[in-house]
């Protein structure tokens, strides 16, 4: 009796490991992706931030030494993709604008379409920072 108890036991836990482990890898890869996207936009705002605090500063260019200053700050960073741009400037009081585009690429899209749904989208967003241009 106690042989055939524990062998139903046994079936039972496989059962319930064989319906929830798919689930829990896939909350876990949705985890580390939204992770990633998290700390690409994070990463696009400090630049955004930081290039235009450069260009308020600056003399000379502002817009060239901001989108300067925001390309180096990504530079170290190996999460998404980034394209920079800058407006404004040229004169005191004028605003210095940095738009940073961010991109990740969408990992779990993939495994979401064996359960129904998902897609090949990518994680993207935009940060904008401006900062009024000193002058002396």
């Amino acid at each position: 009796m106690t042989w055939q108890r524990n062998r139903s036991i046994r079936g039972t836990a496989m059962a319930e490991a064989a319906i929830t482990l798919p689930v829990v890898v896939l909350m876990s890869f949705a985890m580390v992706n939204l992770a990633m996207a998290w700390y690409a936009a994070v990463a696009a705002s400090n630049a955004a931030n930081y290039g235009a605090r450069i260009g308020s500063v600056t003399q000379s260019d502002p817009i060239g030494a901001a989108v300067t200053a925001a390309q180096v700050r990504l530079d170290t960073i190996s999460v998404g993709t980034y394209a920079i741009n800058g407006s404004g400037g040229g004169y005191r009081g004028a605003q210095v604008n940095i738009t940073v585009d961010w991109a990740v690429p969408n990992y779990i899209g993939g495994l979401m379409a064996y359960i129904g749904g998902g897609g090949q989208l990518d994680f993207a967003g935009t940060a904008l920072s401006t900062f009024r241009q000193e002058g002396w």
